[in-house]
């Protein structure tokens, strides 16, 4: 199944308080137009305790009352999206990731620099509104992200909705590896372990969740391996290699931070299919800024 296919093909979304179509309780009104706000409030309706009053998804650049003409879903709003939404007529980018280079795209002392400015000054003379989707996407009632990156791995049949942990058919590290490389269209990752270990139990925490729960999380699961975005060198990788010292089988997968989420930008456009088909809706990878040489 190619990684890009619908990722709510799988019934491993059944149970758990779950719906087959965890979209099914949100269906099509038949609206013709849409406004960015009407699409922010729809999407933030179906998020538990949502709107939130501290929050990084925000607009960072147009208005709520934008007519919506199309969409672009992405990881990263690089140069390269811009020039492509406005290729395509879309008139709303949702990123996942800051645009900004910053958590909370703090842009006050970036008023007169020109890598800002390029960005910023670009989407304002196209009419474009920004809207980050972060913290909603995650607190779905299922993880948005993590529902799309299993879909992208292929590990549907293995999913329990809710669940960071995943018992996938019994392999050694160097063929998980080589799996989500291929799955993933990553060239290279970063790995802790012996690469010979056998894993089967595997620990599933994507983007940079922080040392803190990476830790805690094997504390209690004491899986296999760990598949993560990305972690502080000083901080979970030496404690899986502590681990492994001590005579642990433990291992550690690092993808990079925006291939291990990619899939919940994924999962926003499949969401904006379901609820307003009549917008074209476009998800374009943004890739690693990071190369290997």
């Amino acid at each position: 199944m190619n990684r890009r296919n619908f990722i709510y093909q799988s019934g491993a979304l059944l149970g758990a308080g779950m719906l087959a179509n965890p979209f099914s309780g949100f269906s099509y009104s038949g609206k013709k137009t849409w406004t960015v706000g009407e699409i922010i409030d729809t999407f933030i309706a179906q998020v538990p305790n949502g709107p939130f009053a501290q929050t990084v998804d925000t607009i960072k650049i147009g208005s709520r009352d934008t007519v919506v003409t199309g969409v672009v879903t992405t990881m990263f709003t690089t140069m390269g999206i811009i020039q492509k939404a406005i290729e395509l007529k879309a008139n709303l980018i949702i990123p996942h990731e800051p645009t900004f280079f910053s958590g909370q795209d703090d842009t006050d002392y970036l008023q007169n620099d020109p890598v800002f400015r390029a960005k910023y000054d670009l989407m304002e003379k196209h009419g474009i509104t920004l809207w980050r989707n972060h913290d909603y996407v995650h607190r779905m009632q299922d993880d948005g992200v993590r529902v799309g990156v299993v879909g992208d791995l292929g590990w549907n049949a293995f999913y329990t909705p809710g669940s960071r942990i995943l018992n996938i058919p019994k392999t050694d590290l160097r063929g998980l590896i080589n799996h989500i490389k291929t799955r993933l269209g990553v060239p290279a990752m970063r790995y802790v372990g012996d690469l010979n270990q056998s894993c089967s139990k595997v620990l599933l925490l994507p983007g940079a969740v922080g040392s803190r729960l990476q830790i805690t999380q094997i504390m209690e699961h004491r899986p296999d391996v760990l598949v993560c975005g990305e972690s502080n060198e000083w901080e979970t990788p030496e404690y899986v290699r502590a681990a492994n010292e001590i005579g642990m089988k433990l291992s550690m997968i690092e993808i990079g931070h925006s291939a291990s989420e990619e899939g919940g930008s994924e999962f926003v456009k499949n969401w904006l299919n379901q609820n307003m088909p009549d917008i074209p809706v476009h998800h374009i990878p943004s890739g690693n800024s990071l190369q290997i040489f």
